[in-house]
């Protein structure tokens, strides 16, 4: 059969119980797309599911303000990190919020024609580089915990997905003919355009989860608790790794200036030295150029889909982490 995945393969959505099943469900419900493989590739670390699906649904789904803005957000997040998969979802997400001309203007390559929505476009795709300025906002500053959490968690989402699914959002990548991004979009708006109630996802998370307010950028809100609670979840990973290994993670992450790497990249170790820091390393800042033999060099009989994806999502996160700890001081601390 052929797959969507790469290098694992997820249990079949349909055993799926427990957490895990409602956690599809209110997918389908408040996403409007059944499995996506966005998710369903998370399933086989069960524990990061839940709050990568909280963080996007509290941010992007039930913020407050206009889903063409936060969508657009995404939008230049999932540009400014090569992700072709991410790229092509949002512009069909797009037609689904009624804008047909600016999703087919964007496919076109492009720039919006409104000079808010060009904005808002360019904001999400400069929040990759780790302390460019974020301010002044493009949206109402209210709007901003929304739109952070928005960037992040599409800064997560772009490298899962680079480094474990194909890049064809639909079979044939027949979402690049114009007809077939209306038509998806048609479907999905009803749901995209239909209010979700926030908080709705956070019951999904552990009590300890729940109970952690979160940055104080997003203090407050819903995303505070889902973005904390996919920090706790991703930063697990750190486990597969030796001491040494993270070392080079952290370091490597702590000069990072948002660049995607070259292919003779000087740093990144080889696949017989440490391969696991490798993968790591790439999942932060390449995971487009992660290929089986990367994952052969390190999957040892006790390396499980789950480790796998675990790691992955530790070296997501590690990136993640870098862009939203250099966010300048006076949004760090809350005065959005």
């Amino acid at each position: 059969m052929t797959t969507p995945f790469l290098h694992t393969r997820p249990p079949a959505p349909e055993s799926a119980t427990g957490r895990v099943a409602e956690v599809y469900a209110q997918i389908a419900r408040d996403f409007g797309i059944d499995r996506p493989p966005t998710f369903v590739v998370l399933s086989s670390a069960p524990e990061l599911l839940a709050p990568a699906w909280a963080l996007m649904r509290e941010s992007l789904i039930a913020g407050p303000g206009s889903r063409t803005a936060r969508e657009l957000t995404a939008y230049g997040v999932s540009l400014a990190n090569k992700c072709p998969f991410c790229v092509d979802a949002h512009t069909v997400l797009l037609h689904a919020t009624g804008d047909h001309a600016l999703a087919e203007r964007l496919a076109r390559d492009e720039s919006p024609e409104e000079e808010e929505h060009a904005r808002v476009l360019e904001w999400g795709r400069r929040t990759r580089v780790p302390g460019a300025a974020v301010e002044p906002y493009p949206f109402p500053r209210e709007h901003a915990p929304a739109h952070l959490g928005t960037a992040l968690v599409f800064h997560f989402i772009n490298r899962i997905v680079s480094a474990l699914v194909n890049e064809q959002l639909l079979p044939g990548n027949v979402q690049r003919f114009r007809a077939v991004r209306s038509l998806a979009g048609r479907r999905l708006g009803a749901t995209v355009r239909r209010p979700a109630e926030p908080g709705a996802a956070l019951p999904l998370l552990d009590e300890a989860a729940r109970a952690d307010p979160g940055p104080a950028w997003a203090a407050g809100t819903p995303v505070g608790p889902a973005y904390a609670a996919l920090r706790r979840a991703a930063t697990m990973g750190a486990g597969l790794l030796d001491e040494a290994e993270r070392t080079l993670v952290r370091d490597t992450l702590g000069t990072w200036d948002g660049s995607h790497p070259s292919l003779s990249w000087p740093g990144l170790p080889g696949r017989d030295e440490l391969p696991g820091a490798r993968l790591a390393l790439l999942a932060a800042l390449a995971p487009y150029r992660i290929t089986g033999e990367d994952v052969a060099a390190w999957r040892t009989p006790a390396h499980t889909d789950h480790c796998l994806v675990h790691l992955v999502a530790y070296g997501a996160f590690a990136a993640v982490d870098r862009i939203e700890r250099a966010l300048p001081l006076h949004t760090a601390r809350g005065t959005v």
